[in-house]
């Protein structure tokens, strides 16, 4: 069915649109902020996804619309906007409903940015665009959290943050690799799986929702001062 790209993007936004109106979460309040939040993620991952398209991955046209923009159907851009708008509302309800506390500042957090940085060249060079590329873009996200001092990675509700992304992206991007909705190129990348999912995928997934929780926790910071 063409539309089931469009279908999977409503299911995932469905949960958290309704229960956007939460009144000790109050997510809706939140709006402008999220979306702030989520643009320029959106517009570097849509340039990266529109120029490997076609080679790292494509999209099956069994289950997508014919009409593409920039390469990506319009199932892919949604992907794009309906994925973070869920994982900060999660954010928001673990924020009102749990405690949280910062952790001291490590140095392993620079260091691993720094070999998931190094180790990009290595993968590049034996063909591994897409592990290389991840590997890439996940050391200059870490990077970015001790540059913006948002210590997203220093809080103990991080934690379940991640473990919730974790068994979320193993449902939706199990269903979207597993039907398949997106094909790979397996010489790009490591070939190494979890269930259906290309290990690369969750990286790709980390990186994209953690640059949005990023610029998130700084305009927080911002506008109060």
């Amino acid at each position: 069915m063409k539309f089931e790209y469009l279908i999977f993007n409503l299911v995932v936004l469905f949960g958290p649109l309704i229960l956007s109106f939460d009144k000790k979460v109050h997510y809706y309040t939140e709006w402008p902020r999220v979306f702030k939040s989520m643009t320029i993620p959106l517009i570097i991952f849509i340039i990266w996804d529109s120029i490997v398209a076609g080679r790292h991955w494509w999209f099956n046209h069994a289950y997508t619309l014919d009409f593409r923009f920039l390469n990506l159907p319009v199932g892919e851009w949604l992907f794009f906007i309906t994925i973070p708008y869920s994982t900060l509302f999660i954010w928001e309800v673990l924020h009102a409903y749990f405690k949280n506390r910062y952790f001291k500042e490590r140095r392993v957090r620079v260091y691993l940015a720094f070999l998931m940085i190094i180790m990009a060249v290595p993968l590049f060079y034996y063909g591994k665009e897409y592990t290389a590329l991840v590997s890439l873009a996940f050391g200059a996200v870490l990077m970015l959290d001790k540059i913006l001092k948002t210590r997203i990675l220093n809080q103990s509700l991080s934690f379940y943050y991640l473990g919730i992304i974790f068994c979320l992206m193993f449902i939706f991007n199990g269903y979207l690799t597993a039907r398949p909705v997106v094909l790979y190129g397996v010489q790009y990348q490591l070939n190494l799986r979890i269930f259906t999912i290309p290990i690369e995928d969750f990286i790709y997934g980390f990186t994209h929702l953690l640059f949005c929780t990023i610029i998130y926790e700084k305009l927080i910071r911002k506008e109060n001062g």
